[in-house]
């Protein structure tokens, strides 16, 4: 019954040991809270991402904006100042000429400006004359002996006239040839500032005669007097007054070349007074306004006496081309790393608890490999002892009977059988030897000693004394106190000693130690001045029962070298060899310190 209570109340504990290990794993292969705030964070660093990318790339596209509404409002002012050098430049040549300028004249005039090239966007380059009512017979007379059919229209009720004389390419503008500017107002008003104030003059928002589709347009003044020179004064000028050289643009043109909309990325909508100049979209089949334009700017500039009023937007190009970097890519990415660090999380949490079941397997089967090398670990401490105690014996009756045989049959024995008796007695101490280290060296592994202030030189002293050192030779150890576990450093000392001494091939020498200290490490180095070991064979003389001569030569058991080797290693130190292989043998130790 009590037995069958004691199996009953271990296959109580043996469960609840198992259902806690199974909450164990179970809790293993979850996630922690570590884990959610980690995704947490990804997510928030994510959106944080999106939201400082999105503001990033907002502010390029503005800034991107900005530029080239810049480049715009910059080309029109380059333009306009290219048009007003041209008309500068054949004031200069009126003025330089000091005959009349015929047709003739003007024809060759505007050919080597080479209008269509040089000047893009211009409809025409010409000249109109100040024309008195006393004048006006004798200019019109003058102007049709070469060109019969030119005439002045049309016809108004102010005191003067100012009539289109010359104009190139003259086909395209025809209808021109004779208009006078007096008779509209636009026309008229800036014909006279350009006169007093002697500077370019721009006239107001107008329809060109010469413009079919009756499109909005200009016309660009600049004032020449006579003699040459520009009088100071207002009423001086309206006196000295000759023409005006002017060019006749249509807006749609002067926004063609570098300014027409396929290379740019805005619109634009340009008014004088609040008249319409130009319009990018008023042509209906142009298809790429935007009805809801990302950005828009409008900016005042006075140009030669006006002023144009640029309204600039983003059109579809511009959307079409910020839309390609959107930093909803990032979000998108974003989160699809957030979705691979989750999974990323739930798969390690499962391979987690299932190395936990795998480490708790080789737990239970360490457990049983170690019972069983405590077993073999006894069953070794039962061999040393047999070693030490069985084998000893008859090998101490061996030598007994050895030596009694020798002393008993000393006289009768032949010269050859005492070398045998010899040889004997000689393998019987070595064997005796090999025993003793063998016991030594399977017992280093089971004791620990604990560190103590260690004299280098009394302790070799001591050692002296345990062995038998021949009168010839010279010991010389540092008087220093060294923290070392005494009795395994003894074992290594010792050994060392004795190796130096018993492989000397000679009857004298000397045997010489020294320390160091590092931070780390004590390095006590054992030299010789015996036979050197060759550098092919300093690792095989640490290796056990190995000797570099014949064992009858030398007595030991091979086991020396090896034994210091697996001592100095057990407490975390190292051994090397520095020996030519002529002369002398360094044995060096490093020995940590506690």
């Amino acid at each position: 019954m009590k037995l069958n209570n004691f199996f009953a109340e271990n296959k109580m504990v043996d469960t609840k040991n198992n259902g806690e290990e199974r909450k164990k794993l179970i809790y293993a292969g979850q996630m922690h809270l570590v884990h959610w705030l980690i995704v947490l964070l990804s997510v928030v660093l994510t959106f944080g991402a999106w939201y400082y990318s999105k503001s990033q790339f907002n502010q390029k596209l503005e800034d991107k904006f900005q530029r080239n509404a810049e480049q715009v409002v910059s080309l029109v002012k380059e333009r306009m100042q290219l048009y007003e050098n041209a008309l500068w430049s054949s004031v200069a040549y009126i003025d330089a000429d000091e005959t009349d300028i015929t047709h003739t004249k003007w024809l060759a005039y505007s050919k080597s400006l080479k209008i269509d090239l040089t000047y893009p966007g211009i409809n025409g380059i010409g000249i109109i004359y100040n024309i008195q009512a006393d004048q006006l017979d004798d200019y019109i007379e003058k102007q049709r002996v070469l060109r019969p059919n030119y005439a002045i229209h049309p016809s108004h009720n102010e005191s003067e006239y100012w009539p289109i004389t010359y104009v190139e390419p003259a086909a395209p503008n025809k209808k021109a040839i004779g208009l006078d500017m007096a008779f509209e107002t636009n026309r008229y008003s800036s014909i006279k500032k350009a006169r007093d104030t002697g500077v370019a003059q721009l006239t107001g928002p107008i329809t060109l005669v010469q413009d079919a589709k009756k499109t909005p347009g200009f016309l660009f003044y600049t004032p020449f007097y006579k003699n040459g020179t520009k009088p100071e004064s207002t009423e001086a000028r309206r006196d000295a007054i000759d023409g005006v050289t002017y060019a006749p643009f249509i807006m749609k043109n002067l926004m063609q070349g570098t300014l027409a909309e396929k290379n740019r990325h805005v619109s634009i909508q340009i008014r004088d007074a609040g008249d319409l100049l130009f319009d990018d979209h008023d042509d209906e089949s142009v298809l790429d306004a935007d009805a809801n334009p990302l950005f828009t700017k409008e900016q005042d500039i006075s140009l030669y006496g006006r002023t144009w009023s640029f309204t600039i937007q983003s059109n579809l190009d511009f959307r079409d081309e910020s839309a390609a970097n959107q930093s909803s890519f990032i979000l998108m990415g974003g989160l699809v790393i957030d979705a691979l660090l989750l999974g990323l999380f739930l798969f390690l949490s499962r391979a987690n608890r299932q190395a936990l079941a795998y480490a708790d397997h080789m737990t239970h089967a360490l457990e049983e490999k170690t019972i069983h090398l405590e077993k073999s670990n006894s069953d070794l401490e039962q061999f040393s002892y047999v070693a030490s105690h069985d084998l000893k014996s008859p090998l101490n009756a061996i030598k007994q009977l050895v030596g009694w045989i020798a002393e008993d049959c000393q006289d009768i024995i032949p010269d050859e059988s005492k070398k045998h008796l010899a040889l004997l007695a000689q393998r019987s101490d070595r064997m005796m030897k090999l025993l003793n280290d063998l016991l030594d060296y399977s017992r280093i592994n089971r004791s620990e000693f604990k560190s103590e202030l260690v004299n280098l030189n009394e302790m070799s002293i001591d050692i002296l004394h345990l062995i038998d050192k021949p009168p010839g030779f010279n010991i010389s150890a540092p008087d220093i106190e060294i923290m070392i576990p005494r009795a395994p450093f003894e074992i290594v000392l010792r050994n060392l000693i004795s190796n130096s001494i018993k492989h000397h091939d000679e009857k004298s020498g000397y045997v010489r130690i020294s320390c160091k200290s590092s931070s780390d490490y004590h390095v006590i180095t054992v030299e010789d001045d015996g036979p050197g070991i060759p550098e092919k064979f300093h690792d095989k003389a640490m290796e056990m029962f190995q000797t570099l001569k014949s064992r009858d030569k030398v007595e030991g058991s091979g086991m020396g070298l090896a034994m210091i080797k697996r001592v100095t290693e057990h407490y975390q130190g190292s051994i090397s060899i520095v020996s030519d292989g002529q002369r002398g043998t360094k044995v060096i130790i490093h020995w940590p310190k506690s």
